[in-house]
């Protein structure tokens, strides 16, 4: 088996055959065998998920969406909302290598990326240099506070998240695939964080928020968590299986309708001097980027494909449409002053940028 083969290389094969299109796209010929499948799939890694982890239902997905689509999460909330448990479970669900760094001013780009030694052979006694892999070479990164770190080291990781490649010393090292980072961010009220930079807040598909738990499930949590025994949770998915999966996402269909919706919401959060929405000229320097329009569609067909179909809608494009803009809007001195939050722009976008289907309700 090659490394691009899994349990859906044959639903690949049969799509490539039938030359799925909007026009002959059904699910006697490509559909319902493969939407089974996934739908089964999707159900058995949400059971073995809820064995370790209690709620974030809506966290969980959109982590799940970002690996499908071959991009990144940068995950926001207080210390001890269970960030890592998730990542870690997710990464044993999946039997791929996992990493963990935790970033601290002190960190430096070396410690995350690698380096090279000098070394001498034993027995020729020639001194050669080799290169010491960081722990970046994995499936899995897991970030950890990345914004305790300086700047220099939070850059470090830029070229890897969207190359997934390293260069180190004049040569460049490809990183296995999947390669998928998980960064973990603390408020940025809190003491001693550094504002991660736009280039790299630009490389993360979501930003999203982990908030505290629901009553009911924090009354789980306490059952749970304070008696003894540990959870094992059953690997659902191979290395292969996921790349398969990937692939899959960029053959799920979108009508034209549904890709200008999805380039709208991005432009329209630019602002200019005719700019239809007052708020945007009000309140935003800076709108999302072309990568953000990328982003939103690329979710909304993984988003499409978890929930059991192989044709995005508008509604898969407003159900990430937070997440993918809500880092990518900056605002000016008028809606900070106002204490205006990029949520509320994004709300407003989405209330007043035409749906396709008419769903504009907020």
């Amino acid at each position: 088996m090659s490394s691009h083969e899994s349990l859906w290389s044959a639903d690949l094969a049969l799509i490539a055959k039938e030359g799925v299109s909007e026009e002959n796209f059904s699910e006697e010929k490509a559909g319902k065998v493969i939407l089974s499948k996934i739908r089964k799939f999707y159900e058995r890694l949400r059971a073995e998920i809820s064995k370790v982890i209690v709620g974030q239902d809506e966290v969980i997905d959109l982590i799940l969406i970002a690996m499908l689509s071959k991009g990144h999460v940068l995950l926001e909330g207080v210390p001890g909302l269970g960030k890592t448990l998730i990542f870690k479970t997710l990464s044993r669900l999946m039997s791929l290598s996992f990493q963990h760094v935790q970033f601290t001013p002190d960190l430096m780009p070396s410690d995350i990326l690698g380096t090279e030694i000098l070394e001498s052979d034993p027995t020729t006694g020639e001194r050669r240099l080799r290169f010491l892999k960081g722990p970046v070479f994995c499936h899995f990164l897991l970030a950890d506070e990345i914004n305790r770190t300086s700047p220099k080291t939070q850059a470090a990781l830029l070229q890897a998240m969207q190359d997934r490649e390293v260069s180190i010393g004049g040569k460049t090292h490809t990183l296995e695939q999947p390669f998928f980072v998980l960064a973990t961010q603390n408020p940025m009220d809190q003491e001693g964080v550094y504002p991660l930079p736009e280039a790299q807040l630009d490389r993360f598909m979501f930003n999203v928020f982990i908030d505290y738990p629901a009553y009911d499930d924090e009354m789980e949590i306490a059952r749970r968590y304070t008696r003894g025994g540990s959870t094992e949770v059953q690997s659902v998915m191979t290395r292969d299986d996921m790349l398969g999966l990937q692939a899959m996402v960029r053959a799920v269909l979108i009508s034209e309708p549904v890709l200008k919706y999805a380039v709208d919401l991005a432009v329209s959060s630019r602002p200019r001097p005719d700019h239809p929405f007052d708020f945007i000229t009000s309140w935003v320097q800076t709108g999302a980027g072309p990568r953000a329009t990328l982003n939103l569609i690329l979710a909304a067909k993984a988003r499409a494909l978890l929930k059991g179909r192989f044709c995005a809608a508008s509604d898969d494009i407003r159900a990430v449409a937070s997440s993918v803009l809500r880092h990518r809007i900056k605002l000016n001195f008028t809606a900070q002053a106002e204490d205006v939050r990029p949520q509320e722009v994004i709300r407003r976008l989405l209330a007043q940028v035409p749906d396709p289907r008419g769903k504009n309700k907020f």
